[in-house]
């Protein structure tokens, strides 16, 4: 299913994969995250480390009435204060998703599924 924008000039039609990317890039940015994991269940009680190839299997898009929800599965450095790293996760992507590519984005939830320590 393709997420409309009705513009000026026509119709945009964006896939949830590539809102998903887009979110996936900016959460990324982040001081703190690791990197996406992925949103199946553990293995063995690990989380999957996903690489920046796959970066929209860490994120679930939820359209509903036109308002976007963003789901991203997180594994997040040790050391860190993760609700801060959480924070500044929705703040970003909000904020990219909404500034950026003009898509009204209604909450941004993120499952912080591991924590790593960072090489």
């Amino acid at each position: 299913m393709a997420i409309q924008l009705d513009t000026e000039y026509g119709r945009v039609d964006i896939s949830e994969e590539a809102v998903a990317v887009i979110a996936g890039s900016a959460a990324m940015e982040c001081y703190g995250l690791v990197g996406m994991a992925s949103r199946k269940q553990f293995k063995d009680g690990i989380a999957e480390l996903l690489g920046r190839g796959n970066l929209a299997r860490g994120v679930e898009v939820k359209l509903d009435n036109k308002r976007l929800a963003i789901h991203l599965y997180i594994i997040v450095s040790y050391g860190t204060k993760i609700s801060e790293v959480a924070y500044n996760i929705q703040r970003k992507v909000k904020y990219v998703l909404n500034e950026v590519v003009g898509l009204e984005v209604a909450q941004v939830n993120v499952a912080v599924q591991g924590v790593r320590v960072s090489s």
